[in-house]
């Protein structure tokens, strides 16, 4: 799979579609108001009728309502400390996204900071309850947002598994699929995330 990202901020903010109707990206830029309206009017012209954020340290909630007041916004905040996600954060999101899915008009945008982590991981929990193989599923993420870390992977796959009473050797073999693929295909976060700290610096 290609993996080479020369200039990781060009994709921080950039709404990338793994599926026809769930897209992923990077938050909305609010301490610039201008270009954090330009970037919202870019995701309703795209057709995103609801907002999955799931940043721990901040909402956009009331700036959403006020310029984009027909879009739905659900807010499941969670930190992104590396240790794992909980069950009713996988839960939350994938509700949220399957109700609005019902509807064929609709398309969700799931989102953290940076877009590497928080958001792609309830991505991948939102394609493996549509139906999607776990591996295909981090395929499509990867294959459409580069840099895309995917860190809560497994913790999305045993999640899915323990809702859907998975026998215990299928999902410790589905799981251990999950850890070689983010080995085999790993990116550097660490990198990641400081060109686009810098970015943001500037």
């Amino acid at each position: 799979m290609e993996r080479a990202i020369s200039d990781p901020a060009r994709w921080w903010r950039r709404l990338c579609w793994p599926i026809e109707r769930v897209a992923l990206s990077g938050d909305l830029p609010t301490e610039r108001p201008g270009a954090a309206i330009a970037q919202l009017n870019e995701w309703v012209a795209a057709g995103v009728t609801d907002i999955i954020d799931v940043r721990g340290e901040c909402t956009d909630q009331k700036f959403v309502a006020r310029h984009a007041p027909d879009i739905a916004y659900h807010w499941l905040g969670t930190d992104d400390a590396g240790g794992g996600q909980p069950d009713e954060w996988f839960a939350s999101g994938v509700a949220a996204a399957t109700e609005a899915l019902r509807h064929p008009d609709r398309k969700v945008v799931a989102h953290c900071h940076m877009g590497v982590n928080r958001g792609p991981s309830m991505g991948l929990a939102i394609l493996i309850a549509h139906g999607y193989d776990p591996i295909e599923a981090l395929d499509k993420i990867r294959v459409s947002r580069p840099i895309a870390g995917i860190i809560y992977a497994e913790n999305a796959v045993a999640w899915w598994h323990r809702t859907q009473g998975t026998p215990e050797t299928l999902a410790y073999a589905q799981r251990k699929r999950v850890r070689e693929w983010l080995r085999d295909e790993s990116v550097d976060a660490s990198w990641i995330i400081s060109r686009i700290r810098r970015a943001e610096a500037s």
